[in-house]
């Protein structure tokens, strides 16, 4: 069973509350799963941002819209009720409660109409499935896509040096060396395959040894091998091989099974980190999203 969508939810949350008795959305929340015969983890499923469960927000979305519609009302906060229009909207209910049957209510298109509102509001009916954070973030991912394959293009296109120093300064913001270290990109110069050396301490007891490939295609074991040897010749226990390309399945299969410890960074999670730490990327702008501080508002004597 899929997630419904916060509009298929709308019609059972009303109907569960059509015997007029005040209910939590908590407990709700849960006779919806039960209802479309959830799993445990479709119910823990986050939406990608991490912060928040995609049904259980979907959930509180499909209340807040029947609210909106006048078919519910909430007598306090986590609370809801059915109204006199709810109760008359179940006498004869139609196939699903959505946004065009709540369109028929002035209250809501009203609602809607709002700037503040009906940005986020009316973006949904591009997506029957998108609560306003899932169409936010919908729209953050695409964004980042499109940013981490343009970037990675551009690494694709830099000359080896200009590569092997980036694999280094990714590595440095990521935290590598953060205990008085350093780190440089050694060049053409380069001891059998090492491209660079990330120095964790200020001793240089503890280094961390990198080779950057700028590929198109696919990474094999053999190479993998030789960085190996070449660590083996350094006596180093730890290793980095990045590449804007991809690995093999023989190649991520054979660092499971070898010391030293080697990571494979490819060039998909290379674009990622490259946006998570800053890295050729700048900020072009930035929205607070921000919600109801409950305590603000609770009037209850300390």
């Amino acid at each position: 069973m899929t997630i419904p969508t916060f509009q298929e939810i709308m019609l059972p949350l009303l109907r569960l509350a059509d015997d007029g008795e005040v209910r939590a959305l908590a407990t709700v929340r849960k006779q919806l799963a039960q209802h479309f015969g959830l799993t445990a983890a479709e119910e823990e499923e986050l939406l990608p941002s991490g912060r928040q469960r995609r049904f259980a927000n979907r959930v509180a979305w499909a209340k807040v819209y029947l609210e909106r519609a006048g078919l519910l009302s909430s007598p306090s906060r986590g609370l809801f009720r059915i109204t006199e229009r709810g109760h008359a909207a179940l006498e004869s209910p139609p196939r699903i409660i959505d946004i065009k049957f709540l369109d028929g209510f002035p209250e809501f298109r009203e609602f809607r109409a709002k700037p503040n509102a009906s940005s986020l509001a009316a973006s949904t009916e591009a997506d029957e499935a998108g609560t306003p954070e899932e169409t936010l973030e919908a729209a953050y991912q695409s964004i980042r896509a499109g940013l981490a394959s343009e970037l990675l293009e551009r690494v694709k296109s830099a000359s080896p040096r200009f590569f092997e120093q980036l694999v280094v300064e990714l590595l440095l913001k990521m935290g590598y060396g953060r205990t008085g270290g350093n780190g440089h990109a050694i060049g053409k110069s380069g001891d059998e395959g090492i491209d660079g050396v990330i120095t964790e301490d200020r001793l240089g007891l503890e280094m961390v040894y990198l080779q950057a490939k700028r590929w198109e295609g696919t990474v094999g074991r053999p190479e993998i091998q030789k960085f190996v040897g070449a660590l083996h010749g350094q006596r180093a226990r730890k290793g980095v091989f990045m590449t804007t390309g991809t690995f093999s399945s023989e190649a991520m299969a054979y660092v499971r099974a070898i010391d030293p410890r080697i990571a494979l960074v490819d060039g998909t999670q290379l674009a990622q980190f490259m946006i998570d730490f800053n890295v050729g990327v700048a900020t072009d702008r930035s929205y607070e999203v921000k919600k109801i501080d409950s305590d603000y508002f609770d009037e209850t004597d300390g």
